[in-house]
């Protein structure tokens, strides 16, 4: 006769990847693990956090200083003293670079939280209310879409100087300008990509389940039709970063974003070409890193877009 143990009634243990099929995933988790192998992305994500560190914490642990001058070190070139040379004013090139590394940078998070803010709000409204209020704002969106966006930025960073000119402000007011000028015209697109996603997901059944609830337009909006955007929205920032520091850059390179003493790439960049041919390193090291970066966050925006992706093929 078979003899039955005392412990024969208990299940063997699942094998591990039983026990993780069991458990299941998430959108995040699945994201996460197509955006490790994903190896642009994982590249251009470790760039930009080396970037930041080294804006961040070079210039305090070397002791660099962007405004201090030695005229007896014009036009040093790249060496063990000066890694990347100094200017015209004997002003060391690596303190400026890093300088208008964070200048650049939070002009580009800045002004994308302001279009982020404007253009998410905009779009959800229009696309859950609709009818005539979502005809209204969107023919708004296309009467701004059709203006030249660049020449009214231009315009208003004019007004700007001027302003800050009459009143004695110090450079603090034009960064301030730069990101609520560069914002206010950037908010467009997201305005129009959210206002798609929400009138696709307004008729789905989690919402009527919170109409039937009777909770308010405002909770279902930013409670329910928001998290579910959150793809979209993440991918569309992390592109936009490069075209606002492009247009930073753009703007100070005409004389219309950062002042001196202060720098951004823009104005480094506009500084070397003026003494290229004689100084290359002048022109050569900002334009190397500012290339760099805005390569990173293109790299970075593609890797996040196919991570997140839903109908991405599951692995």
């Amino acid at each position: 006769m078979l003899r039955l143990s005392p412990n024969s009634d208990r299940l063997p243990p699942p094998p591990p990847a039983a026990a993780e099929l069991e458990r299941g995933s998430s959108l995040g988790r699945d994201a996460w693990r197509r955006l490790r192998r994903n190896r642009l992305a994982v590249t251009a994500a470790v760039f930009l956090s080396v970037l930041l560190l080294a804006c961040a914490l070079l210039p305090g642990l070397l002791g660099l200083s962007y405004s201090a001058q030695d005229l007896n070190l014009r036009y040093a070139a790249p060496g063990p003293g000066h890694w990347f040379g100094t200017d015209r004013l004997g002003r060391d090139v690596l303190a400026r670079l890093l300088f208008g590394c964070r200048i650049s940078l939070a002009v580009g998070l800045a002004a994308t939280v302001v279009s982020l803010t404007i253009g998410v709000t905009w779009g959800a409204v229009a696309g859950y209310v609709g009818g005539k209020l979502d005809t209204v704002m969107m023919r708004i969106v296309d009467i701004v879409y059709a203006l030249p966006f660049t020449v009214f930025v231009i315009l208003l960073m004019v007004f700007s100087d001027a302003f800050a000119k009459s009143h004695n402000l110090g450079p603090t007011w034009n960064i301030l300008m730069l990101f609520v000028a560069i914002g206010a015209v950037e908010w467009l697109t997201m305005a129009r990509i959210v206002r798609g996603q929400v009138l696709t997901l307004k008729r789905m059944e989690f919402v009527e389940a919170a109409r039937v609830l009777a909770l308010g337009h405002g909770r279902i909006i930013f409670r329910h039709l928001l998290p579910n955007l959150l793809g979209p929205v993440i991918v569309y920032t992390t592109l936009t970063i490069p075209g606002v520091m492009l247009l930073e850059a753009f703007l100070s390179f005409l004389g219309l974003g950062v002042k001196a003493p202060m720098s951004s790439l823009g104005t480094l960049i506009y500084d070397g070409q003026l003494e290229m041919e004689s100084h290359a390193w002048l022109l050569l090291c900002p334009g190397a890193v500012f290339s760099l970066t805005l390569l990173a966050l293109n790299f970075l925006g593609d890797g996040l877009r196919d991570a997140l992706d839903v109908r991405a093929s599951a692995d």
